[in-house]
């Protein structure tokens, strides 16, 4: 398989393709309107992995604030001091709760007139599924972008509960403005039907979009292993709220052929850009903050490097980097990545106020930069790439579907096949990695023990998982893996309990309020981080 860097000209070319829809209002009023039969397609869809990718602004909007500042220091692998990130404390800030929401849903941008504003990737996306539904020339990108939707529906789900769905996206082709809520567990059961039938559709002989698909370059057989892998995320999802679902599509998944090893991991490879410039939504969101827009704000929380070190794992050296000066620390400094000076950073403290002052923590080390920064050879780094969904993730969920009886197979093997490929993808696509002998050797000493298999499968996720945090924080509540403590600070929103929900986009109320109070209302206790979504039975 071969994936394709891309250029930001390119890029660029392919957001003015998304940029032509606006708003639904001034297309129907603009006699240059580009028409259905004209569109690129194919831009569109180039538009929509980008833009899923997290830094739809070329500033890291929404993985500034939900990646890092919320799902990163919840999940606990990160922690932070500064005032702002506030999932560290689980303190609420409603916009930046809602960022993903605001710019997958878009539209992007603005201006006085409009003329900044990008389309965002659920409207391009629902454009290309519908508009091509009916087209036998793009039957391949048609259903690639059925996979793709369904992928970030279900992050957007995830972090939600109900949403909009079946009426998403549809503003300019049936003007349909204020869409309905659907309850998440029919968006579920859709996503799994579609990712069936997508997959089912798929023709090898057929064009496909080429390099306009910035994932896989078009590669049919990497686009079903795609949708087969995402199956078996989706019905995993359901293991506590619908485990005989959840068996019955694991198993159809897992027959049906999921990724095989590395070389198919769904990723989308970055360039370095400084933020804010022409093209710059080709770096990448998470990394251009802890590089560049926010580099002194976060470090590795204390859980998270005192679980990679309390089995030796050789990963520590290559998720973390010591800087030990005074000074807030440079983007050209790379650090210490020495295993044994890596030191993690307790969450729940701050630097204004006493007893919470960071100053005030066990073993505070006398220097907050001798805390481990999250390490520059691999992702913290602006050309990261994003890892949309991992060969090392499906094995270990396909472990924890073994070890259930829903599939057949080893979960003995299954495990140790994904903290094998989760070790050696930071060596081959990420930057830089433990050697073969060390992930050897740290496989043969850490097998799955029985009487703990899926506290290890799930443990190991979340270290798989690192910088994809959403995805990490909702395996977490799936599972209850890893065992985190919550932190008490005052102030917080949630009476210190780690946060199950983001809360719905700050505009909803105004712009779309009847389908909006009406999902508020479905909600355990409102629209609060404190209300579970569906699959999370507790």
């Amino acid at each position: 398989m071969k994936k394709k860097i891309f250029l930001a000209a390119s890029v660029s070319i392919a957001l003015l393709g998304g940029g032509c829809k606006k708003d639904f209002v001034a297309i129907n009023t603009n006699p240059n309107a580009i028409s259905a039969t004209q569109e690129q397609y194919s831009s569109l869809f180039t538009n929509a992995e980008l833009i899923t990718s997290g830094n739809s602004d070329g500033n890291a909007y929404e993985d500034w604030r939900g990646n890092l500042i919320y799902a990163a220091c919840m999940i606990q692998h990160l922690s932070s001091t500064t005032g702002y990130w506030d999932g560290d404390k689980y303190t609420d800030d409603p916009g930046y709760l809602s960022a993903y929401w605001d710019q997958d849903f878009g539209p992007i941008g603005g201006g006085p007139n409009n003329e900044n504003v990008n389309s965002a990737p659920v409207t391009n996306l629902v454009d290309i599924t519908y508009n091509l539904r009916n087209d036998a020339t793009q039957v391949n990108l048609y259903n690639e972008a059925r996979i793709f939707k369904v992928y970030l529906f279900q992050r957007l789900t995830d972090m939600y509960g109900d949403i909009p769905y079946s009426q998403a996206g549809l503003g300019y082709i049936s003007g349909i403005t204020e869409p309905v809520y659907d309850k998440q567990q029919a968006i579920y059961m859709d996503m799994l039907a579609q990712l069936d039938s997508a997959a089912a559709a798929l023709d090898p002989s057929a064009a496909t979009p080429g390099v306009a698909d910035l994932v896989y370059g078009g590669n049919v057989a990497e686009w079903q292993k795609f949708a087969y892998s995402e199956m078996v995320r989706i019905a995993m999802r359901l293991s506590k709220v619908d485990p005989a679902t959840a068996q019955t599509w694991v198993a159809k998944a897992f027959a049906g052929g999921t990724f095989t090893s590395n070389t198919d991991n769904a990723i989308l490879l970055h360039q370095a850009a400084p933020p804010n410039g022409a093209g710059s939504q080709v770096a990448n969101g998470s990394g251009l903050v802890l590089v560049y827009n926010d580099p002194a704000a976060a470090h590795l929380s204390e859980t998270f490097v005192n679980f990679l070190k309390s089995t030796n794992d050789p990963r520590l050296s290559y998720l973390g980097t010591v800087i030990s000066d005074d000074v807030t620390p440079l983007t050209s400094e790379l650090g210490d990545t020495t295993y044994a000076h890596q030191l993690g950073q307790p969450n729940g403290y701050d630097v204004s106020s006493d007893p919470t002052n960071i100053a005030n923590a066990p073993n505070y080390p006398g220097n907050q930069n001798l805390y481990s920064y999250v390490n520059r050879y691999t992702f913290a780094r602006n050309n990261a790439p994003t890892l949309f969904l991992t060969y090392a993730e499906t094995q270990l969920l396909l472990a924890e579907a073994a070890q259930r009886g829903w599939i057949t197979g080893n979960a003995a093997t299954f495990y140790s096949n994904g903290v094998t490929a989760a070790m050696e993808m930071l060596g081959t696509q990420v930057g830089a990695g433990p050697s073969t002998a060390q992930v050897t050797a740290y496989v043969t000493a850490n097998p799955l023990v029985s009487g703990s298999e899926l506290e290890m499968i799930n443990d190991q996720y979340w270290v798989a998982s690192f910088m994809d945090e959403t995805e990490s924080w909702a395996n977490w509540r799936r599972s209850n893996y890893p065992t985190l403590i919550p932190v008490v600070y005052t102030g917080n929103a949630t009476n210190g309990t780690i946060p199950r929900r983001y809360t719905y986009s700050t505009v909803e109320a105004a712009t779309n309020a009847t389908n909006y109070a009406a999902a508020v209302s479905d909600l355990k206790n409102g629209d609060k981080m404190t209300s579970p979504v569906w699959w999370d039975v507790q």
